[in-house]
This record gives structure tokens, C-alpha cells and sequence, in this order.
């Protein structure tokens, strides 16, 4: 597998990994500028050339991994056998600088409903580097001319048809998922909200609507038997309250805001 179908392959599967890329070459070295070596936590994939200089790459890409690093770093290194080495000799003259890009997994955001608000909010979010999924019990929302604007920017949109029980699709999706809740009928808000408070799946869960209506449902889900604890991990209402105004679009751009500028852990804080 070359470094480029190794790349799809992690993002395809959700692994973090870093690219490391010979970008400057001074003398000889075993491989040109440009060469590539892609890491992940227990394989690599492609060659910056071998030996020490390769092996000195793969355990500062896996501190990067172990970090959770996100920026690009550089490296310069020296051939010689006379340079300070850790994993062997290679004494071919030169000099190389290494280019270090972490790819961190995409975050994941579940959008369930797909009415006026869900709608804009998909579009906002699609424009972003996100694995997107839609999520509706109704067909005509999710239309293929409907959501031709969606699926034109850099997101991974994933449709789901659900026409009954779209709460099972939340066993579908990416551990970590930041889940919103504005689907049209609040007896299906409150099946997707109970099956939610009982998986491991979600990073956050976010519920469109009043603060009567979430009254409602926090009698509802503790009578379902979900403790407090439990209960706190819904954050409503959603939105940042800067942005004001109840036109969908405004809807939509205040919890786009607040999604995209917070961490998922910050939202169950709130």
C-alpha cells in the first residue's frame, strides 16, 4: 500500500496518523525531497529512505501521536557518522529536513432532523472538514435535489434513510460523535435522547427547544431511569446566544458557532 491509499485507509478507518515528508535535501541522502512515510500508532506505510533517519522519524511521529499533536513540525537531521545517533550509523554526507503533519481522526457530528433548521445546519457544516450525518424519519428531507448543496463541500456526508426508529442508527455511529437532537416530533427527540443517555457513542449531545420543553423531558428520561447524572449529559437549549434571532438560518449559525468554536467536553460542562 503506497502512502497516499495508506492516508485513505486511516481516514477511512478513523486511525490518527502523521505524514512525514522529506522537504529539503543538502548533500546526499538516501532519498530525494518529496519522499514520504506515513505512521500510525503500530504500522507505517512508504519510505523516507531507512536506517537511523528512518527510525528516528517514526518515534517522533508516534510522540506526536501520543501527544495528540495537530500542528506541523520540522526536523533537521544529519547524515553523518559523525552525528549524535540513537538507531545506527548513516554516514551518506548530507543533510535532510523532515516535515511532520499530524492527521488527526475528523470529528464526527450526527444531525437528527433534517426540517428547515437541519437544513442550514448541515450546510454550514458541510463546508468544514467533518464527518456529517443526517439523519430523518421522513424521505422528502432527505431528497437527493435537496441535499445537492450539502454534499459540494469538503464534509464526508453520510445520509441516513430511517423510516422508522432513526435512534438505531445512533449504534452506527463513530465513538465520539457530537450528537444534535431537532428532529420534528418530540416523541422521536425523546427516543433518540434515551438511546443516546444509554450508549457510549456520543462526545456530547445537543437538544433544540425551550426550557419548558426540556422540563418535560427531564421528568420523562428519569422516569425512563436515567439518573441526573445521566440526564446532565443533554446540553440545551443549543446555540450560542450571540447570535440572535429565530429565522432558521440564525438557528442554524448559532449552533454552528457554538459547535465548531467549542469542545465536546465543554458543551457537557455548560
Amino acid at each position: 500500500m503506497d502512502w497516499l491509499r495508506a492516508l485513505q485507509h486511516l481516514r477511512a478507518t478513523r486511525t490518527p496518523g502523521v505524514i512525514v515528508t522529506i522537504a529539503e535535501v543538502r548533500g546526499h541522502a538516501p532519498r530525494a525531497a518529496g519522499a514520504k512515510l506515513v505512521v500510525a500508532a503500530d504500522r507505517t506505510w512508504g519510505s523516507i529512505g531507512g536506517g537511523n533517519l528512518e527510525e528516528t522519524a517514526v518515534r517522533r511521529a508516534r510522540v506526536l501521536l501520543r501527544d495528540a499533536a495537530t500542528c506541523a513540525t520540522t526536523q533537521t537531521h544529519d547524515l553523518s557518522d559523525r552525528a549524535p545517533t540513537e538507531h545506527g550509523v548513516q554516514c551518506c554526507g548530507g543533510q535532510v529536513r523532515l516535515l511532520y503533519e499530524p492527521v488527526p481522526v475528523r470529528r464526527s457530528v450526527a444531525v437528527f432532523g433534517m426540517g428547515h433548521v437541519g437544513l442550514e445546519l448541515a450546510l454550514l457544516l458541510s463546508r468544514h472538514d467533518l464527518e456529517l450525518h443526517l439523519v430523518d424519519s421522513r424521505a422528502d428531507q432527505l431528497a437527493d435535489d435537496r441535499l445537492a448543496p450539502v454534499l459540494t463541500g469538503p464534509a464526508d456526508v453520510r445520509v441516513h434513510r430511517v423510516p422508522v426508529l432513526p435512534e438505531l442508527v445512533v449504534a452506527d455511529l463513530p465513538v465520539g460523535t457530537d450528537v444534535l437532537v431537532l428532529t420534528h416530533d418530540h416523541a422521536e427527540d425523546l427516543a433518540l435522547l434515551d438511546a443516546l443517555l444509554r450508549s457510549d457513542v456520543p462526545g456530547s449531545i445537543g437538544l433544540i427547544g425551550s426550557s419548558a420543553k426540556w422540563t418535560r423531558f427531564r421528568a420523562r428520561l428519569a422516569g425512563l431511569g436515567h439518573d441526573a447524572t445521566a440526564i446532565a449529559r443533554v446540553h440545551t437549549p443549543i446555540g450560542d446566544p450571540a447570535v440572535s434571532g429565530k429565522e432558521p438560518a440564525r438557528i442554524a449559525l448559532a449552533v454552528a458557532v457554538e459547535l465548531l468554536t467549542t469542545s465536546g467536553a465543554a458543551r457537557l460542562e455548560a
